[in-house]
Formats: C-alpha cells, structure tokens, sequence
C-alpha cells in the first residue's frame, strides 16, 4: 500500500470516527431533557443544581477553542460537536435561570459571568502567545484537564451503584452515549495522532465501559431476584 493510499484512509478513518462521536454525544446533550420538562411542569427547579450546566458550558468552550485552525489543525469536528453543546449548555442555563428562586438565579448568573470571564482570559491569552506549537500545547492542556474532570464525575455515580447495588440512578442511555462518543474520539485522536483528544476519551472510554458492566450485572441480577419464586407454605 503506498503512502498516498494510507494517509487517504486514515483521513477517511478519522473523519468518519469524528463524525460518529458527534451523532453519539447528541445523546449526551439531550439527557436533561426529562429534568427540564420536571422543571417548567413544576415551575421550579427544586432540588437540582445548575453547576452541571455551567461547568459543561465551560468545558464546551474550551475545546471548542482548541478545535479552531487558530490553535490546532484539523480539528474541525471537534469545534462543531462542542459548538452544539455549548448551544444546548446555554439553552439549560437559560431555562434553569428562568424558574430558579431568586438566590440561586444570583449564584447562577455570577458563575456564568465567571466563567465567560475566564473564557475570555484564556482565549485572549492564548492569542498573545506567537508560536503556534506552544498555543497549542497551552489550550491543549487546558482542554484535556476539562475532558478528564468532566469524565470523572460518574465516578460519583458508580460508587453510588456500587454502595445500593441498584441501577436507578445510572441511566443505561446515558452510559451508553458516554461510551460511544468516548471511544469515538479515542479513534479520532489516535487517527489524528493527537494526545490532548485520545488521552481524556481514553480514560472516558474505559469509564463507560465499567458503567456498562455495572448496569448489566445490577440489571440481570435485579431480574433474577424479582423472578424468584415466592416461598409457598403448605402447613
């Protein structure tokens, strides 16, 4: 195979592993639907907590940024698939500010504004920075500690699972789209030879995969106590 013949199929490989991971992670940003339907039913947000909006915003941000031709090359799918989460982020925000009590609209507002801050900051800064190598390295960095602290947050969720022993709270759609964009973008990266994308979808990857092997040992193992025959007395 020549030269030309494999870089061609590596580029088709990527692209195709790149568009994968953006139809997959749709089913990421469509999970809070149910909790907002809850919400505008209720008109209230309750218990819930909008902190998880407002760091996914960030996290958007920030490797929507190191998508971009200013900071990384061919890296387009990574600046459209966080482009489209950032506009449903914004969207929840929104919502969530909508029906929020007063105290928590304040909190809410001022770490929105923190945030646009500090997004500002890192874009500006960035843009001081004159070799294209090292801007990279710089927001590369920055995106890869976001991915990895944002795929560590279920490790709350597994412990949970762990400690009931019941899958109530781990949605299986929700660890599936987790598992399927991450290993999306693990083959993207590794196909674009990038490590600031494979190294945090790598560690996603295997975090999907044991939230997968929890649900379908606490799943098939709910199913065979509740089909247990009850005990008959014949006293």
């Amino acid at each position: 195979m020549s030269m030309l013949a494999a870089f061609f199929i590596s580029q088709v490989a990527k692209d195709a592993a790149g568009i994968a991971g953006n139809i997959f992670a749709f089913g990421l940003f469509l999970s809070p639907i149910p909790t907002f339907r809850r919400i505008t039913r209720n008109g209230s947000t309750e218990m819930f907590s909008g902190l998880p909006y407002i760091y996914s915003l960030m996290n958007c941000f920030i490797c929507l940024w190191y998508g971009t031709p200013l900071v990384s090359r061919d890296n387009l799918l990574v600046t459209t698939v966080n482009s489209i989460g950032a506009v449903f982020q914004s969207v929840y925000i929104i919502l969530f500010l909508m029906y929020a009590e007063k105290e928590k609209k304040v909190r809410l507002l001022g770490l929105l504004l923190a945030v646009l801050g500090i997004f500002a900051i890192i874009l500006i800064g960035s843009l001081q920075i004159p070799d294209i190598e090292m801007r990279r390295d710089f927001v590369g960095f920055l995106s890869c500690a976001s991915l990895i602290s944002m795929f560590a947050s279920p490790l709350f969720i597994i412990k949970l699972v762990i400690q009931t022993k019941s899958i109530e709270f781990m949605p299986f759609y929700l660890s599936l789209s987790t598992f399927l964009m991450s290993t999306s973008f693990l083959l993207y990266g590794l196909f674009n030879d990038d490590a600031f994308i494979y190294v945090p979808n790598g560690i996603g990857t295997i975090l999907g995969v044991v939230q997968l092997i929890l649900y379908f040992y606490y799943e098939s193992k709910s199913r065979k106590e509740s089909g247990e025959p009850l005990m008959v007395s014949y006293a």
